[in-house]
């Protein structure tokens, strides 16, 4: 893609932008950063030293000065300003796009509802161990929170780029090719951005193949009834290879040449010649890193790792090395008998239900936050079964009080503190207190990563007594 001369608006300076905006620059093009809000005055300089232009608080008529323009994630499509590109003819492009269009790396996307950064920061991993022996570099990068664009000039043609997608990175990519791409489910979330239509929010994740090949492998979670039906078919039916995992029994039922299952506890990757038996559940399962979940995540994994050919030497030394993710079912400490779990990550309902089920004992849940539409009903019996308190915060508290009145005590907190006192006075010796919001986290943070690591200072401040 030749940019020399052409003119780039990019909308929105957040981390993404920022880094398009200077690869772009880079490759010859005349760029404007257009931010709605204000920008800090490190970036502000960074931008300078660039000589990219820049303006802030608003977006001037010299946005639609352009060839062509990139769209932060987090901008929904009815804004103002998207609908004036979109009736200029101009085109809209996602920092994902851009940065694969200068990629020289073998790219391995994931996606879906829940998993995708633990099952990305799994393949990493993997991907590292084998890399060291075979003298390739892995990246993380994309909705993980390093921008795919800051890192893609480094990557060279045998390394591998692990790319975490969300649904806003995948709506405005056009021929985003990964080698390997992953969906590790779609449940609702983020509704109240797809006018609240499932198959809307799916449809945006289904992006991740519309440009693969019969050279280039899709992996799925064939648990999932919504992408069980959609991947019916199999390889036949789509032309490119397909490898279902899943937990259940149902999946002894694909009929792909290729699929991997838990037998057992035992991971199994089964072909046309066989079961070759990977690693057992005990060898990973820790504190740190337990559920189901956790081991459909690996399942999926695995399932990478078998597509790029990876030995299972490697794959079962970075598994067995594997404590978790921050923010997600992180254990923080135990104080005064009782387990804290900092599970920020959670900003829908799926995620809340899956905590629930991993965590034992009875457990007091912290939740709530900015509700995207949530139906709490799906949950309430696993609630009742599990929940000895629910302490509501934020936005959404008063939706919360409402729908668990009844089912187990609730009290309301008005700050994070408050929810962690709170807390404390309840959780007694064999109680686990687990932060898992359920909703997103910008009513009082800034994001997740933020709200996780204010719940982890709340908790070392408490009393020892």
């Amino acid at each position: 893609m030749n940019l020399s001369g052409k003119k780039v608006s990019v909308i929105g300076a957040g981390k993404s932008g920022l880094a398009v905006a200077s690869l772009l620059r880079t490759k010859g093009a005349e760029v404007l950063l257009s931010e709605f809000g204000p920008v800090g005055e490190a970036e502000l300089q960074r931008i300078h030293e660039q000589q990219i232009a820049v303006e802030q608080q608003g977006h001037s008529e010299r946005v639609y000065d352009a060839d062509f323009a990139v769209l932060s994630p987090g901008i929904p499509p009815h804004a103002p300003v998207v609908q004036s590109l979109l009736q200029r003819g101009i085109a809209l492009y996602s920092e994902i796009e851009i940065a694969s269009l200068f990629c020289q790396a073998r790219i391995v996307g994931i996606t879906g509802t829940d998993g995708k950064t633990t099952t990305s920061t799994l393949v990493h991993r993997i991907c590292e161990v084998d890399g060291q022996k075979h003298g390739y570099r892995a990246y993380c990068v994309g909705n993980i929170g390093l921008p795919f664009s800051s890192m893609v000039s480094e990557m060279q043609p045998l390394d591998i780029a692990v790319v975490e997608l969300s649904s806003y990175q995948l709506e405005r990519t056009v021929s985003f090719k990964p080698e390997i791409s992953v969906i590790t489910n779609i449940t609702p979330d983020h509704l109240d951005r797809y006018e609240g239509d499932l198959q809307q929010y799916a449809a945006a994740k289904f992006r991740i193949y519309a440009n693969q090949d019969p050279q280039d492998t899709l992996v799925y979670n064939a648990d999932d009834p919504l992408l069980a039906a959609h991947f019916s078919g199999g390889t036949e039916r789509f032309g490119f290879k397909i490898i279902p995992f899943g937990l259940e029994p149902l999946i002894e039922r694909c009929g792909d040449a290729t699929l991997v299952l838990l037998d057992g506890d035992t991971i199994v990757r089964r072909t046309a010649i066989g079961d070759e038996p990977v690693i057992k559940t005990p060898e990973f399962l820790k504190e740190s890193f337990r559920g189901r979940h956790n081991i459909s995540n690996v399942l999926a994994a695995v399932a990478v790792a078998g597509a790029l050919r990876i030995g299972n030497e490697s794959v079962r030394l970075a598994l067995r090395e594997f404590g978790g993710v921050e923010h997600r079912q992180e254990l923080v400490m135990a104080r005064n008998g009782a387990g804290w779990i900092n599970d920020s990550k959670a900003t829908n309902i799926n995620a809340m239900r899956q905590a629930l089920e991993a965590v034992p004992g009875q457990v007091v849940l912290i939740a709530g936050g900015r509700d995207k539409g949530n139906d709490y009903t799906s949950i309430l019996p696993l609630v009742q079964q599990k929940v000895a308190m629910l302490i509501a915060l934020g936005e959404s508290k008063a939706k919360i009080v409402s729908a668990f009145a009844g089912v187990v005590p609730v009290q309301p907190a008005s700050s994070l503190q408050e929810a962690v006192t709170l807390a404390h006075e309840v959780a007694s010796q064999g109680y686990t207190v687990l932060f898992s919001p359920g909703c997103s986290s910008f009513d009082m943070f800034e994001n997740f990563e933020d709200r996780g690591r204010r719940f982890k200072e709340c908790v070392h401040q408490l009393p020892i007594c």
